[in-house]
């Protein structure tokens, strides 16, 4: 029996309390572009807060790509928004991918309380419980970053992860069959969405396409997660 201790909580409000070792969750869309990113060979994801930080950290970082969005929307001038199909469309190997979104980049940022830092989506779930669990730490939280009754992706992830650290049964498949009935992927899929091509929606509702995880670490002041294998 494992001695952890599983918490959840969500939004940046959550993300602020959150404590121990913390997985910030954001499946639509930010921590599966972060993964598809890595997987295609860029380098490292920096997370910031605003687009005039992604602008100025961009000066200041050769070989950069700013992806971002503003209150879901793409931003005028900048070719990327958060969109994993986009970023599976650019060349991104060798590159830094500069990220801005208005809920997975923010809460990270917000959890100033962990002890140790994770970014998730579906893509990367049972990788990211894989090395959490090598290390046992008496406490993880699980910060579903979007709102409930919305973003429900997000808490369907944070419930799969929590089986997956505590050794319990979730019924995966028949979650993301209900999200995918709903009325808001329904809606997304038909691709009418500014910013969302319908085939995002796939890709990030993919459970475990890749086998790394995404720790956060402090560089110099800015946050940045990378794609680790060794656990």
């Amino acid at each position: 029996m494992s001695r952890m201790r599983v918490e959840h909580t969500s939004g940046i409000d959550g993300a602020s309390r959150a404590s121990g070792v913390v997985v910030i969750i954001d499946v639509l869309r930010a921590f599966t572009v972060s993964a598809y990113a890595l997987a295609q060979g860029a380098s490292e994801c920096w997370l910031v807060g605003e687009v005039a930080d992604a602008l100025e950290l961009q000066e200041r970082t050769p070989a950069s790509i700013i992806s971002a969005e503003v209150d879901g929307l793409p931003v005028p001038g900048i070719a990327i928004s958060n969109s994993p199909t986009q970023v599976l469309a650019a060349e991104v190997r060798g590159h830094s991918l500069i990220q801005r979104t208005s809920a997975g980049t923010q809460a990270v940022l917000a959890a100033r309380a962990a002890s140790q830092l994770y970014a998730a989506s579906l893509v990367v779930a049972a990788a990211t419980a894989r090395a959490i669990a090598k290390e046992n730490p008496p406490l993880v939280t699980l910060v579903a970053s979007g709102r409930p009754g919305r973003d429900e992706e997000d808490f369907v992830c944070a419930e799969y992860l929590a089986a997956l650290l505590l050794g319990t049964s979730f019924d995966l498949a028949g979650s993301l069959l209900r999200l995918r009935s709903g009325e808001r992927c329904q809606e997304l899929a038909r691709g009418l969405t500014a910013g969302f091509p319908a085939s995002d929606l796939d890709l990030s509702l993919t459970p475990d396409r890749f086998q790394f995880c995404m720790p956060v670490t402090d560089r110099e002041g800015r946050l940045v997660l990378i794609a680790e294998t060794r656990f």
